[in-house]
């Protein structure tokens, strides 16, 4: 079962604002994309706290390998969490604006 950690509304210029929330974090971000980026394995995006305009994770555009289908990888990583990997899916509600980030766990 999938889990929701983050809700996710797409801007006209490509980024991502919303919440990323747990039992233990509250806050907001924004997955924006990399214009720097350096090399094939870097990041597509980077995933920034918006208050405090510090890094806490990045996204790498995938293709599933069973339905062709385009999605973003995403990890986010800090002290109160450790490391998490989720996708960004559609939200709830058939509004392609908005998104959430599920994470499933690994066990």
């Amino acid at each position: 079962m999938a889990t929701t950690i983050a809700t996710l509304t797409q801007k006209t210029d490509g980024t991502l604002e919303g919440v990323f929330a747990t039992i233990r974090v509250n806050a907001p971000i924004a997955i924006v994309p990399n214009t720097g980026k350096a090399s094939e394995e870097a990041p597509d995006y980077r995933v920034i706290h918006r208050k405090t305009g510090f890094e806490i994770g990045a996204a790498w555009n995938r293709i599933a390998r069973q339905t062709g289908e385009e999605y973003l990888s995403v990890k986010l990583e800090a002290p109160e969490i450790g490391v998490i990997f989720g996708n960004l899916a559609p939200a709830p509600g058939g509004d392609p604006n908005r998104k959430v980030i599920l994470w499933n766990n690994p066990s």
